[in-house]
């Protein structure tokens, strides 16, 4: 995917409100540069260096939807899962808006490592180091899910109760008309989701868009994860929410690529597990019944198609990214969606 040109840019009175805000927090000092990274379309990413290299978080420019990209909850995620044994970088500051920029941003640590997509780089291109990556993803989601999200202070993240059929039906409202139908292309895969909802699987910290490209790997082997980023959709509620969504953005070879599968290439060169190798560590590692796989992993397909749609809708009334302009996208997850249910 050929990265956008960003959509906001840090002018000279923002550095200087930067450079000041990490000064007094003893963070760094002198003049910075920002390079922004990242795969995503979301909130915005930067690589700050001045004395020390940190990362800054902040959410696209306006408009936003109501309750997204609230920064301040991401950084408390990110504050309860230290220690936890989950590989996150350490929150150093927060900021409300008007503090630095009209905003809300926080700082975190700097990991150094790579974020694969379609390559995996030279230090780590052999087939035992491709399997423990793969491995190592498979060993940190199940980490995650692990977590003691009360004793974390995280209880105020998510509902878990009855989360399965509550989040289907909050994806349909984002594209539904008034009469709360879904899009005629949305109707048989949204109508056998619905007819097989599972039953919760457990209650634990759900991540909502763990993939390879949310993840720095060690920058030399053995294969492992060195930090997960992107937490911005964490929630609390089913753990095979994760594992389906995980494994719909693991691609497989011979089968179309949707836009994350895309975001995952790597994957397809010799030494990554399988998906249904990844799979069977997960289930023995959790010791959970991957027997509603299909379920999940078709939600998580069908549940990004909805996405989609909404940031395509956004886009043609002049609101959006014009990444989300391509309806094919859109198109592309529901046909997955559908073989996946078998449809």
């Amino acid at each position: 995917m050929t990265e956008e040109a960003p959509a906001w840019a840090w002018s000279a009175a923002d550095l200087a409100a930067l450079r000041r805000f990490l000064e007094e927090r003893g963070i760094s000092e002198g003049p910075l540069t920002t390079r922004r990274i990242g795969d995503g379309h979301s909130n915005l990413t930067y690589l700050v260096s001045g004395s020390s290299r940190v990362v800054v978080r902040r959410p696209p420019p306006p408009p936003l939807p109501p309750g997204a990209h609230d920064m301040l909850r991401e950084a408390r995620l990110l504050q309860g899962l230290a220690g936890t044994g989950v590989p996150v970088p350490e929150v150093l500051a927060t900021a409300q808006a008007d503090e630095v920029i009209d905003v809300p941003l926080y700082v975190m640590s700097h990991v150094e490592g790579p974020v694969v997509t379609t390559e995996t780089p030279a230090p780590l291109a052999d087939t035992a180091s491709r399997r423990a990556i793969g491995e190592s993803m498979v060993d940190v989601l199940a980490a995650i899910h692990e977590v003691d999200w009360k004793a974390a202070g995280l209880s105020e993240m998510g509902r878990p109760e009855g989360f399965n059929g509550r989040h289907l039906g909050r994806m349909r409202r984002l594209v539904a008309d008034e009469q709360g139908r879904p899009p005629k292309a949305f109707v048989e895969v949204d109508g056998w989701l619905e007819a097989h909802v599972p039953a919760e699987s457990g209650a634990t910290i759900v991540h909502n868009d763990y993939r390879l490209g949310n993840v720095i790997l060690a920058p030399e082997p053995p294969g492992r994860i060195a930090a997960v980023l992107d937490w911005e959709l964490a929630t609390l509620g089913d753990p095979l929410f994760d594992v389906g969504n995980f494994l719909a953005s693991w691609p497989v070879a011979g089968e179309p690529m949707t836009p994350t599968a895309e975001l995952g290439a790597a994957v397809l060169e010799e030494g990554y597990p399988t998906r249904e190798e990844l799979a069977a560590r997960y289930a023995a590692t959790t010791g959970r019944d991957l027997s509603e796989l299909r379920w999940y992993t078709t939600m998580a397909l069908w549940k990004l198609a909805v996405l989609f749609e909404y940031k395509h809708r956004r886009t043609k009334a002049g609101l959006g990214d014009e990444y989300f302009a391509d309806p094919a996208l859109v198109t592309s997850f529901l046909d997955r969606a559908a073989a996946t249910a078998g449809r």
